[in-house]
């Protein structure tokens, strides 16, 4: 045969085995405002600051790609230029012969540093300049040792002195044309076409080290960061008061809802008293007094020797005396009388009895010295105690409630443990079903009151419910 756990067994597995789960906490929402709102702010401050340096890492490449591609084409219009105005003017037709007279011309609108003349190569950066013809034959560069050399053209230069147009590349130092450029390390090249008098195409060529690109790069890029880090600073510091209002708003909206929970808690109080003290002085009262008469109807039935007749009146009796019974466990569901009159141990023990009449097994474990407590803890403790018991009645299937209150050090403490099925309390708290509030309605008196509400709960291990109160 199986052995089957114990009541007392799985109380205690309910108590034990769920971790806690805070439903609400010891200060009130309202205390705890500016601490929230520190937090959000502090919570958006961070945002935004991942978000600009999400941007200013995302900028970074691509602001320098696109820094890179203008200096690049920076160093292309600085060639068109040169090539209009400054080379072609002075191009003469006898430079295809090798002529010195014409290379000592381009030498002195270029500039040689062997020959001691200046020129634009000074002022722009370029370190080597070269006018090659279509068959690859280099007529001109300030590098005089190039001169007269040929070099097969690659399909690009070809291409350019086909269809006109400039175009600019890195460098391949390994080609033997080169040879002259590579201890300047990485470089640009930038070509294009340019006539002679007789409209001879000759490609136009110019070298500039690859660090003046990435100058000019780092120049533009520190121009784009500067800008787009000190908009989104900006954008940061205007929507952090948005956000205080929004927070402003959110809050004085949880405390008019709060303030509308106690209205709603004291009118359902006031209305309970009310519909209790209606059934009670009525209804109750007429079939108390009826079930009197029907008794003692019953008694002359029998003093007449109508035993049928006085069977039946006995059954009407009993069956009134037991609605009576009933109405009364009724009310003390709606409205204790023993809150305010017997204190808060008999209103709880009266909150047991309809579970007991239901065959559910409740131990009451109260603390019964004389502590003062505020009528309103009174109250808290109460309806908690009435919630968590209209849980285990409705939903739970538990055959045993433990409720215990004591005192523990400077607050007062009230556990409501059943062996029930249990909860997800997560799921519940989140996404109720429709109709079922009561978890959310305990959280909310709670934090209305400034109470700590946690509980221990998961399917299948039953539920514990703690509800710590500061002694006022």
């Amino acid at each position: 045969m199986t052995d089957h756990p114990t009541v007392r067994d799985r109380a205690t597995k309910a108590a034990e085995a769920p971790s806690w789960v805070q439903v609400s906490y010891g200060a009130p929402p309202r205390d705890r405002g500016p601490e929230r709102t520190g937090k959000v702010l502090g919570w958006v401050s961070v945002a935004a600051l991942v978000a600009l340096v999400a941007v200013a890492i995302g900028g970074t490449f691509a602001a320098r790609d696109l820094a890179e591609k203008e200096a690049v084409n920076d160093a292309v219009s600085t060639s068109e230029v040169l090539a209009k105005s400054v080379i072609t003017p002075e191009l003469e037709d006898s430079l295809l012969e090798g002529d010195p007279k014409a290379i000592a011309k381009l030498d002195r609108v270029v500039g040689n540093t062997d020959a001691g003349v200046g020129g634009f190569a000074e002022t722009t950066g370029i370190v080597r300049v070269k006018i090659w013809t279509a068959d690859g034959l280099i007529v001109y560069s300030d590098e005089h040792r190039l001169i007269g050399k040929t070099f097969a053209l690659g399909e690009e230069e070809r291409e350019v002195l086909d269809k006109p147009m400039t175009r600019a590349d890195i460098s391949d130092l390994g080609e033997p044309e080169n040879k002259f450029e590579r201890r300047h390390g990485r470089m640009l090249e930038v070509y294009g076409p340019v006539l002679t008098p007789n409209d001879t195409p000759l490609l136009f060529e110019t070298y500039r080290p690859y660090d003046v690109v990435q100058d000019r790069s780092a120049l533009l890029w520190r121009g784009f960061a500067g800008v787009t880090i000190s908009s989104l600073l900006f954008f940061t510091v205007l929507l952090l008061p948005i956000v205080w209002r929004l927070l402003d708003r959110l809050r004085r909206s949880q405390r008019q809802r709060e303030e509308l929970l106690e209205r709603a808690v004291d009118a359902s109080i006031e209305e309970r008293r009310r519909i209790a003290g209606t059934l009670h002085d009525g209804v109750v009262q007429e079939l108390a007094a009826t079930s009197f008469t029907v008794a003692g109807a019953a008694a002359r039935a029998e003093a007449h020797q109508d035993p049928g007749l006085a069977a039946d009146l006995h059954g009407v009796a009993a069956t009134l005396r037991s609605s009576i019974g009933g109405l009364r466990s009724l009310l003390v569901d709606i409205f204790p009388a023993n809150l305010r009159t017997g204190g808060l141990a008999d209103a709880l023990a009266d909150l047991a009895a309809p579970l007991r009449s239901r065959g559910i097994d409740v131990t009451l474990d109260l603390d019964q010295s004389e502590i003062d407590l505020d009528p309103e803890v009174e109250r808290l403790v109460f309806r908690i105690t009435q919630e968590c018991l209209h849980n285990v009645r409705r939903h739970s299937g538990a055959q045993s409630v433990r409720i215990a209150w004591r005192e523990q050090g400077e607050e007062m403490v009230l556990d409501v443990v059943d062996d029930g099925r249990g909860f997800d309390p997560a799921d519940v708290l989140a996404k109720p079903r429709e109709g079922h509030f009561g978890v959310r309605v305990l959280a909310d008196v709670a934090s209305a009151a400034g109470a700590d509400l946690s509980v221990a709960t998961a399917p299948g291990a039953g539920c514990h419910w703690r509800l710590r109160v500061p002694r006022r």
